[in-house]
């Protein structure tokens, strides 16, 4: 089973880039991909919810739905998120913190649920450390997926290391290798916290050079690594899967 556990709907570039389903599906069979985690972000968390919802009403075997949460002072959104884990089986939260803020008194309501329910929260940190740090150690219950290693295409090992360290000593952290480009770090997570905690994605799809190839180098990224049989099937989909429950 290749499960890709960071795939976009909607992107959070420039352009807000959008993915159909079909468009996804046919990457993924393209490439070798089995099932994938899908969400939108750079949206609203009820937008969020409609597309993935769609996605996998077309594709239910296939695709697997995270919601995406862009809480805010003014609006907590955790009944949108109590509905879309609680009732509409969603696996899962995603977050970014290029859009919102990690401040206790609009995220830790949004911790306490992913906590009470049992889904991870897929977060990028945008190389934030501290923030990492203060919710993984605050939220022990919590499961948190670190984006892109701590920061995508990172290219300063001294902060992927921290990040790794932080999953070494925290059981409930779990290191997303999409968009990481120092793959010998990817290495070095596997090494030190463990294949299971070790999770891959394409963070795609992308149209460089093609959606196809684009979901083959990073699978062949990590396939070079020559991890071992059990671990590459850890981190290929055998740990989100684990994870998620499914």
């Amino acid at each position: 089973m290749i499960c890709d556990s960071h795939c976009h709907l909607k992107h959070g570039d420039a352009e807000r880039t959008e993915y159909s389903p079909e468009a996804i599906l046919e990457m993924m069979d393209a490439a070798g991909i089995d099932r994938a985690v899908v969400f939108a972000m750079s949206t609203t968390t009820k937008r969020s919810i409609e597309m993935a919802e769609d996605a996998v009403r077309r594709f239910p075997d296939r695709l697997i739905p995270y919601v995406y949460a862009l809480p805010s002072y003014q609006r907590p959104v955790c009944d949108e998120l109590e509905e879309a884990i609680g009732q509409r089986r969603f696996r899962g939260i995603k977050i970014h913190l290029g859009e919102c803020t990690v401040a206790d008194y609009v995220i830790d309501p949004v911790m306490e649920l992913a906590g009470r329910h049992g889904v991870p929260c897929l977060v990028d940190f945008v190389g934030r450390y501290g923030a990492a740090e203060s919710l993984a150690t605050r939220f022990p219950q919590m499961k948190l997926i670190v984006c892109h290693l701590g920061q995508y295409l990172c290219t300063n090992a001294q902060l992927m290391d921290r990040f790794i360290g932080l999953a070494e000593r925290c059981p409930n952290v779990y290191l997303d290798i999409s968009g990481v480009v120092m793959l010998h770090k990817v290495q070095d997570a596997v090494q030190r916290v463990g294949s299971e905690r070790v999770i891959w994605g394409t963070d795609g799809p992308h149209k460089t050079p093609d959606t196809t190839n684009f979901a083959r180098l990073s699978l062949d990224s990590v396939r070079v690594l020559n991890l071992g049989k059990k671990a590459e099937a850890d981190v290929l989909g055998g740990s989100i899967m684990k994870l998620i429950g499914s």
